[in-house]
């Protein structure tokens, strides 16, 4: 479960989730993905680094820039855990149609 909690800790930060957005359309550079910031280099590196250690992002080192990759699993893991909940609220909503359909049947 510990990985699921660095998981969801990693993307409970609107930076992070657009990190995470840029680079589901691939390879950025840390000097890429800082651009749409209004932070520092190093400030965008530390939000890396809390997605890196909760393996959400591989960072490599090439020559003198970092390239920055997604890696999907932990999030892949997170939708899993999320989907066993699925059935819980489409049955609650269905109800609460039920009920309102036959509220309006009354009036």
């Amino acid at each position: 479960m510990t990985r699921l909690d660095n998981t969801f800790a990693a993307l409970s930060d609107s930076t992070r989730r657009a990190i995470i957005s840029r680079l589901s359309q691939g390879e950025a550079t840390l000097s890429d993905l800082a651009d749409p910031f209004d932070m520092s280099l190093t400030a965008v590196s530390k939000h890396l680094k809390v997605l890196s250690d909760a393996g959400l992002v591989d960072i490599e080192k090439r020559g003198r820039s970092r390239h920055c990759r997604l890696q999907g699993e932990p999030i892949k893991e997170a939708v899993d855990w999320l989907d066993k909940y699925e059935a819980f609220w489409v049955d609650r909503f269905d109800s609460l149609a039920r009920h309102l359909a036959k509220e309006d049947k009354r009036t």
